[in-house]
């Protein structure tokens, strides 16, 4: 870990904690806890539904925290981490140590009380899994890392479904294998224009590992797949006619811009400056989003009863 002395950190703000929750990834968890809340399509009460989102979210912070203190030491050599609290100084490595164990307890804890305690179990199964097995364990030991340890990340929405059901239903399955395929592709398109990043942290990415050309197939590969996973959701009880028009539409351009990645040469693409790959990377954000958004937009649908538009439309077309 790394080696500053006691006055080389100031007195850390509260901005440098909550920097440390890793915000962007939390707004995510966040939104696909709500929609497996609402795709459940169980009565919870406002408050139960409230505070169950806000304890999965510190939750998902909890592992944040754990996770920039035990990868603080290959944070500060990556430009596109150094900026964080530990490696800049902001917050020392026992704090954000003691601050993700406090949250890990308490949001788990928490759950357990309001809601169910199997939420409160997938919730602390899923904070030791991104720490032991994917930050620990996997990151820096396999090019599968993200392959296996994207699991954590697609936990959320199957937690809030279990948080007001009790069960785990076949459709909060569906959700979390949605996540968890699109995670390889949007991590790999990341560090293909990461890769001195990674290369110079000795993080054995794919890339780093097998070369970019291997990589760039296999985003290929993972993006049909994701294609297959979410159009084929159209078609349970979480599709509809929106969600199935935007799984159509979404997929063929992000298997457009997957194939984009995968004819370019490692001239042409460093001459068009990782053009397609950033592209792929950020659409992959605004893909997921879209998607959960139409899992939400169906689900209100349902509970409020408006079936003219639901997926009967589509049986229609297809008569």
């Amino acid at each position: 870990m790394l080696s500053k002395s006691e006055t080389d950190y100031p007195s850390a703000d509260l901005s440098a904690f909550f920097e440390l929750m890793k915000p962007r990834v939390m707004r995510l968890v966040i939104f696909t806890t709500v929609v497996g809340i609402v795709a459940s399509q169980e009565f919870i009460h406002p408050v139960i539904a409230i505070a169950s989102i806000i304890f999965i979210g510190l939750g998902a912070g909890a592992a944040g925290a754990l996770n920039m203190w035990w990868d603080s030491d290959i944070d500060c050599v990556m430009a596109r981490t150094d900026k964080r609290p530990i490696p800049s100084g902001k917050v020392k490595p026992e704090d954000a140590l003691y601050f993700g164990l406090f949250l890990s307890v308490l949001s788990v804890m928490m759950l357990g009380l309001i809601a169910n305690f199997l939420a409160a179990f997938i919730l602390g199964f899923t904070i030791w899994f991104y720490i032991f097995i994917y930050s620990i364990w996997l990151k820096r030991r396999t090019p599968q890392n993200i392959v296996i340890g994207g699991a954590a990340g697609a936990f959320p929405p199957v937690i809030g479904w279990v948080a007001a059901s009790g069960n785990i239903g076949l459709e909060s399955i569906l959700m979390f294998l949605l996540i968890f395929i699109w995670t390889p592709p949007h991590f790999w398109a990341l560090s293909l224009f990461s890769h001195s990043d990674y290369h110079r942290a000795n993080v054995p990415m794919l890339n780093v590992t097998h070369g970019k050309p291997h990589t760039r197939l296999q985003i290929l590969l993972y993006s049909l797949a994701l294609t297959i996973i979410s159009v084929g959701i159209s078609f349970s009880s979480l599709g509809g006619i929106f969600y199935f028009i935007s799984a159509l539409i979404l997929n063929a351009y992000l298997v457009y811009l997957a194939v984009r990645v995968y004819f370019q040469n490692e001239q042409l693409s460093l001459g068009l400056k990782m053009k397609y790959e950033k592209k792929l990377f950020l659409f992959s954000i605004s893909y997921l989003f879209v998607l959960f958004g139409m899992i939400l937009l169906e689900a209100l649908m349902d509970r409020f009863q408006i079936t003219s538009l639901n997926f009967q439309l589509i049986n229609i077309f297809f008569r």
